[in-house]
Parts: C-alpha cells; sequence; structure tokens
C-alpha cells in the first residue's frame, strides 16, 4: 500500500500542522454553506468548523457557542478564524479572551474575505502547513481579483 501525502511526509521527516478553521457568520446558513463549499473543494482538511446565528436561530453571534466551535477545531497547532461583520469580528475578540491563555495565543482572526479566504486557507491547511502559513494563505485571498 502507498503512504498517503501525510504519511509520506511524515516519513520523510517533515512537520505536519493541525490547523483548524473556524467560519463565524451572523447567519447560520451563510456558515453553514461556506463550510459545504469547503468540504467540496478541499477533502482532505478535516478540522473545518462553522458556526452563525443566535441560540434562537436569529441573526447575530453566539461568543458561548464560538468558543465551544474554536476549543473543538484546535488540535493544538492553532485556529484561524474569519468572520463575516463587524460585531462577529468583536465576539471573536471576546471569545479570546474567555479562552485558555494558551489557545487563546493559538487563535488568530484573518483579515480576509470569508469566501475566500476560508477556501484559500483550508486548501492551504490540508497539506498540513502551519498556522502562520494558513493565515497568510487566507489573507492573500484580499488580492484575488474578480475583475479582468
Amino acid at each position: 500500500m502507498l503512504p498517503t501525502c501525510k504519511n509520506a511526509a511524515r516519513h520523510l521527516g517533515s512537520m505536519i500542522y493541525m490547523v483548524g478553521i473556524v467560519i463565524v457568520s451572523h447567519s447560520a446558513k451563510i456558515a453553514a454553506g461556506i463550510k459545504d463549499l469547503v468540504d467540496q473543494m478541499v477533502r482532505d482538511h478535516e478540522r473545518f468548523f462553522a458556526v452563525g446565528g443566535t441560540s434562537d436561530g436569529s441573526l447575530g453571534t453566539n461568543p458561548v457557542a464560538i468558543q465551544k466551535v474554536i476549543e473543538k477545531a484546535d488540535m493544538g497547532d492553532g485556529v484561524v478564524v474569519l468572520a463575516d461583520l463587524g460585531s462577529a469580528v468583536m465576539s471573536v475578540g471576546l471569545v479570546k479572551e474567555m479562552l485558555d491563555s494558551d489557545l487563546s495565543q493559538r487563535v488568530i482572526l484573518a483579515d480576509a474575505p470569508i469566501v475566500e479566504g476560508a477556501v484559500s486557507a483550508a486548501v492551504e491547511a490540508s497539506f498540513g502547513s502551519s498556522l502562520q502559513k494558513v493565515v497568510a494563505a487566507a489573507q492573500a485571498a484580499r488580492q484575488i481579483e474578480k475583475i479582468c
């Protein structure tokens, strides 16, 4: 049996990271849609999560739910968070204060467009890249030109 890419890299002594990615949206449907898109495009990334809306299903963010998802996404190598609007960004900041200090230091809110950044981050993370490289990939999505 041939080794998978990840196993081959481990065998060759390369470092493989398990960076989690969390989408935070005001809408549970938007968060789920982005997750669905990424799941179909990037099949080798298992640490991709989405959270959106409030506990009653309304538009908004729920810091407790965000905290739980970030904790679930972390495998020790960090978590990249992408958020849709300003108050989601503020909720992520609040959650970072609620997290254990070690985990909080490994959680980075990417300054990136949520859809393009999520896809770029997931592709990079699927290669076993470091937290810094996954954040850089998400943030590089700001430069994608949509009109030629």
